[in-house]
């Protein structure tokens, strides 16, 4: 505890007294994060599987070489045709190709992050990453939507870089829906804290007619 000296008056100051820091918030945060990355343990395993499978049964034909034993019927076959076939041929041509498909297939996949279902958020601290499904998108801006006056129904898809929004109002004019939509829904777009906004879509439409 201290004192302060002045003009002939003396207070006492709270000592380690500090104040509040205000809340992280969407717009203050940090630069975003990148996209989320699938573990693909699907393709994974099966190729796993494979190289396993191809692999121990070339081992098993080695070994039995090896050890006095006829290699087996398809190693004999295959090493027969690799040598006599031409590179023209048809079933050269076409199993070129689906290695060709296959190696693109994993390339891309290695490449590529996956989960289109989550989006990134962004970061209000450097040590927390958060992200979003897309149908928790969805119905937050549908319920959002559905609170505007006018509004009937609606239909809502949310992407990466859009959100599609179709809107059914049975009273009210549209353009004065519209103008409340595309107001509310910004509001809640950015509330959901994505790293990337999507851009908005608003249609409304008056609904069909019955019969």
């Amino acid at each position: 505890m201290s004192r302060s000296q002045g003009s002939g008056s003396t207070r006492q100051l709270p000592v380690g007294a500090a104040q509040p820091a205000p809340p992280p918030t969407f717009d203050d945060a940090g630069s975003g994060s990148d996209r989320f990355w699938s573990a693909r343990r699907i393709p994974a395993a099966i190729l796993a599987v494979l190289v396993l499978a191809v692999a121990g049964l070339l081992l098993y034909d080695v070994v039995a070489v090896r050890a006095d034993r006829p290699a087996m019927h398809w190693r004999r076959s295959l090493a027969r045709e690799l040598a006599e076939r031409p590179l023209d041929d048809t079933w050269v041509l076409v199993g070129a190709g689906v290695a060709t498909l296959l190696g693109l297939w994993l390339l891309v996949l290695a490449a590529t992050p996956g989960l289109r279902g989550v989006l990134p958020m962004r970061r209000p601290h450097p040590d927390v990453r958060a992200g979003l499904q897309r149908d928790a998108a969805v119905m937050v801006l549908r319920d959002r939507a559905m609170e505007v006056s006018g509004v009937q129904s609606v239909r809502v898809r949310v992407r990466r870089r859009k959100a599609d929004v179709r809107a059914v109002s049975h009273f009210r004019e549209l353009d004065d829906v519209r103008a409340d939509l595309d107001a509310t829904l910004a509001d809640g777009v950015k509330g959901l804290g994505l790293v990337r906004r999507p851009a908005l879509s608003v249609r409304v439409a008056r609904p069909g007619r019955k019969g």
